[in-house]
């Protein structure tokens, strides 16, 4: 959490500067940030629907896998989780990934 709040004071200190100097930010507008979280989000929907078509677990799978996919490493200096290897269901079929 000390990451996210020094990465936003650093921001608003270098916003502050770009307007005492009259620069405009480079930073793309909020509509594209939005829109590059839809796509992180949207890259997520196919595996989740062949997991609850599989009848697999899907609240773990979003804990694990999709969380690390789209927050990323998290500050605090733990590695993110990362699945193990696929696992044979007793009917012999892969598990979606």
């Amino acid at each position: 959490m000390k990451a996210y709040l020094l990465s936003l004071g650093a921001g608003l200190l270098v916003g502050v500067v770009y307007s005492l100097i009259g620069v405009r930010s480079p930073a793309p507008p909020t509509i594209a940030l939005i829109g590059l979280l839809g796509i992180l989000l949207g890259e997520q929907v196919v595996p989740v629907v062949k997991r609850l078509i599989a009848g697999h677990d899907v609240a773990g799978f979003v804990r694990t896998t999709c969380a690390a996919h789209v927050l990323g490493p998290l500050p605090g200096g733990e590695p993110a989780v990362t699945p193990g290897p696929v696992a044979r269901s007793s009917a012999g079929a892969d598990e979606p990934s």
